[in-house]
Order: C-alpha cells, then structure tokens, then sequence
C-alpha cells in the first residue's frame, strides 16, 4: 500500500507525486502571500520604471524547441515566454514599456532578436532563458545565472551591462532559492566563457544595454517540474523584476556632450562633457579610449560635474571617444560614444 502525504510548511509548498521521486519545492515571496505588500513594492520603485521602455526575449520557441528537460516535461521555449509574459505584466504595472521579440510558440532568428531589439527604442534588451548541462545523463546540475557581453579588458565591454546582470541575478537567484553556480562569485558571467572572444549573438550585436539570463536547467530532476508551474514562472519574473527595480533605483549616470574650444596656446581642443549623478560622480571610474586606445589627458570638476579633455590639434580626421563612468554607488552610465573631426586647416 502506498500513501500520499501532504505536510504544510510555513512559507513554503512542498508537493510529493505518489509512486514518484518527483519534489516541487519552492518558497512564495512575501509579496505573492500578502498584495499589500506586491503593491507597496510596486508603488515605491514605480518611479525609478515609469516611462522606461523594455524588449524582452523570450529565448526559443517555433521551430526551436529542442531543450525539452528531465523527462520531457519542460520544454524551454514555452517556460521562456511564460517567464516573459510575467515580467511583462509587472513592468507595465510599475509604469514601464514592453516590447517582445515573440509573444507566442513562433520562430525568430537569432539576428533578428537583437535587429527587432535596436529599432524599438527600448532602453534595455533581456534575453530570458533555461539552461541544459553537456551531459544528457546529468539530471542534477543546477543553478541560476546572468550573461553579459565580453570581459572587463575587451574594448567592447560595456559595465552597465553587468552592473544589470549583478542585480537582476541577486534576486533572481534569491527568489528560485538557487545558487550561481560553481564557475563565478555573484552568478554573473561574461557570454565569452561560453563563446570566447565572440559571446553570445543576441548580446554581441544589440545595441541597447542587453544581458542574458539562465534562470535554471530544465534538465534538473529537482527544478524540472516546478519551471511548468505558471505559479513558479511569476516567481521567476518577480525576481527578474525586483533586479530591474533596485538597479534603476540606484541611478544611472548621465553623460553628453558640452562645447569644443581649440586652445591656441596649447594646440589642443578642449572637449567638455557632463556627467552627473544625484549620488555624485566616482572620479576613480573614468575612463576615457579614443579610438579604442586609452586616453589620459582629461580632468573632471565633480563640483560642477565637468569633464574636460584635452586631444592634440594635429590628429586630423575622424576619431571616436568613448566615455566610462560611475556613480558612487557602483551603477555605470550607459554605452557613450561621441565622434570628432578634426580638420587640417594647414593644408599639410
């Protein structure tokens, strides 16, 4: 004879197949037991997301559904977009824009994610994924973590990308109650440790501030089942959400472009930009590359949060200068490129 029990825990569900080693375990956020509270948390980070517009990537889908999980029960594409609809939900609850590569089993090409992701407008690009281990025979691999493009010493790198990635994985992670896994401190990654020196595609040819998360292998007995509960999918993008919140909150830092003066005396043009940020410029975070080359010659005035750097008169033609810079609690400002001519006006 077999029995079937069923024990209520405080805070958490625990459901027992009978006949079956199949567990569901997980823990619903304070904000899913208590509405005041989802709507208090909602109404407090509200103004750090209003207005901000965001393009979601539900990973997969149509044609592609190959990653079907521990006994074919969950199949990546559909626990993708079921994430993905979720997190909708909420973003445009708090006041943000949503916008989606796919809203239903439907096939998109990879270019396409990121193409579709950098002519809509949108501020930030989240790709939403399940992982899957090398070993078919694994069943017990499983963690959660967050992908951004290439690593701190590539030209390339962006740090606001893994400013995003940190935060969105620290509550990701806390709420599926899963680590980050044995091959990083945080559960942050850059895509080059799967893909070195190309990473991830949708990442590599977005323009917008992207990451990547895995949010758990649907090939893990233990995180197989509860990935196909629509309950745990709102828990996923619950946790995805508040990353989103506490980053925002944190400020972004602004930069643009001033004047440009040519000084005579020095032979030099002084560019001025503005930073600013309400928690103050970190004078230590800037950086400055000119033609992807590090560039020295600058000097920032945090009392009047100007930047000024001084590039020799005699580097004719077009040149790029790409600007680093961090607020002082730790958030990097946007990817900031500004091009230059200088034009020889001796003839030579």
């Amino acid at each position: 004879m077999k029995f079937c029990i069923s024990m209520a825990l405080p805070l958490l569900f625990l459901f027992v197949g009978c006949g079956s080693s199949e567990k569901t375990v997980y823990v619903l956020p304070i904000e899913f037991r208590i509405p005041a509270k989802k709507s208090d948390f909602i109404k407090s980070y509200s103004p750090y997301i209003q207005g901000k517009k965001f393009f979601l990537d539900p990973g997969h889908g149509g044609n592609d559904r190959n990653n079907v999980g521990y006994k074919g029960t969950a199949v990546e594409a559909d626990v993708n977009l079921n994430v993905a609809l979720a997190l909708r939900t909420f973003i445009i609850e708090a006041g943000g824009i949503v916008q989606l590569s796919r809203n239903k089993d439907t096939s998109v090409d990879l270019k396409d994610r990121s193409a579709m992701a950098n002519k809509s407008g949108a501020d930030f690009f989240i790709s939403i994924h399940h992982n899957a281990p090398g070993q078919k025979e694994d069943i017990w691999t499983n963690y959660t973590s967050a992908y951004y493009h290439a690593t701190d010493s590539d030209y390339s790198f962006e740090p606001c990308q893994k400013d995003l990635a940190k935060y969105i994985q620290r509550d990701l992670a806390y709420a599926m109650r899963n680590s980050g896994g044995p091959g990083s401190f945080d559960g942050t990654y850059s895509d080059y440790s799967i893909y070195p020196s190309q990473g991830f595609s949708v990442l590599r040819l977005a323009k917008i501030p992207a990451i990547l998360v895995e949010c758990g292998f649907t090939t893990s007995e233990f995180e197989s089942h509860r990935i196909t509960l629509n309950e745990f999918n709102m828990i996923e993008a619950w946790g995805i959400f508040r990353g989103i919140c506490r980053y925002l909150a944190n400020g972004i830092p602004d930069i643009k472009f001033i004047k440009s003066l040519n000084d005579t005396s020095s032979q030099n043009i002084n560019l001025y930009f503005g930073i600013k940020d309400p928690a103050g410029i970190d004078l230590k975070s800037i950086k400055i590359y000119i033609d992807s080359v590090s560039y020295g010659y600058f000097t920032f005035n945090p009392m009047k949060n100007l930047l000024l750097i001084n590039y020799p008169v005699g580097n004719y033609g077009s040149h790029t200068i790409k600007i680093i810079a961090s607020n002082n609690k730790g958030n990097y400002a946007f990817p900031f490129y500004y091009n230059i001519f200088v034009e020889n006006k001796t003839g030579n």
